[in-house]
């Protein structure tokens, strides 16, 4: 790992501007690129405000050369339009470290990379966008990556700031864990509401039952989880304050494509793969899928 390493973030949504500014506040600011030219970006925290300075670059021919580390911050939805940038920011030893969700951030980023090497991520902290462009994280930030050599460079980078890294020897088991927060979080758009809705006894009951179809899902694909997960997953929302939404509903009420596939579909096709009958699953997704898709 270079001593002090080029860093650049695509992407500066909730996601990106946390991580950005995790760096910033640790004076390791980051390169930013995204769609919109900004000035600057600001995270809300319990003790104040974080601004990190601009400007966030929109046009990849401006890059300004390749990069030791690349924050890909996009959605699974966008990766098509980010291709340019990692063009113009990798090079053979770059390090691209996917903060999107899902279990397939290799596969779905690998076509688009010739020969730097991809890092996957769970990402594990709340943050959301707010009307006046800023970002409010509403809880402590957290990444796990899987332990390996290439995602030294990314827990080096984040030493010390108010963005954990954990190194996760089983990083399988706690992609899947987190998949099926993902996808049980996906019920707040055929609802239309957020994390209070989890509370009714009904919702509760339907929520189990589809944690427990994407647990078995999940252990055929090498996850070792626990009976116990569906529970604390469940849990886990019903202790959230109620009106914390998440971003595949946001999505859906800005009227944005959604990551239906990444986040649900992927239960419904490795089941079929596996033989495992998903009747959930076959409701869910056609659903989302129409929902962000159309027609209609």
């Amino acid at each position: 790992m270079p001593r002090n390493p080029a860093v650049a973030l695509v992407g500066p949504g909730a996601i990106g501007t946390t991580v950005a500014a995790a760096l910033h506040e640790a004076g390791r600011t980051p390169m930013v690129y995204g769609r919109t030219a900004r000035e600057h970006l600001e995270l809300r925290v319990d003790e104040g405000r974080i601004v990190v300075p601009g400007p966030v670059r929109i046009d990849p021919a401006h890059a300004g050369g390749a990069v030791d580390l690349v924050f890909l911050a996009v959605k699974s939805t966008q990766l098509q339009a980010a291709a340019p940038w990692l063009t113009a920011l990798c090079h053979p030893g770059t390090v691209v470290c996917v903060l999107q969700n899902g279990v397939e951030q290799e596969s779905s980023i690998a076509p688009l990379l010739t020969d730097a090497r991809i890092v996957p991520s769970v990402v594990w902290f709340p943050a959301q966008a707010q009307p006046d462009g800023s970002v409010w994280l509403r809880g402590d930030a957290r990444l796990t990556v899987p332990d390996a050599p290439a995602s030294r460079i990314v827990f080096e980078a984040l030493r010390g700031t108010r963005c954990a890294v954990d190194l996760a020897t089983d990083f399988t088991s706690v992609a899947w864990r987190k998949l099926l927060q993902n996808a049980a979080a996906g019920l707040m758009v055929l609802s239309g509401r957020r994390s209070g809705m989890f509370g009714r006894v009904d919702v509760a009951r339907v929520t189990l039952g589809y944690l427990r179809e994407c647990l078995e899902v999940a252990r055929a694909e090498g996850a070792v989880l626990g009976d116990e997960v569906p529970g604390e997953i469940l849990a886990g929302f019903q202790s959230n304050p109620a009106d914390l939404g998440t971003s595949i509903l946001a999505d859906r009420v800005a009227g944005r494509p959604l990551e239906w596939d990444t986040r649900n579909g992927v239960v419904q096709r490795r089941g079929r793969a596996h033989g495992i009958p998903t009747p959930i699953s076959d409701l869910v997704v056609p659903l989302l899928a129409a929902a962000s898709d159309g027609p209609g």
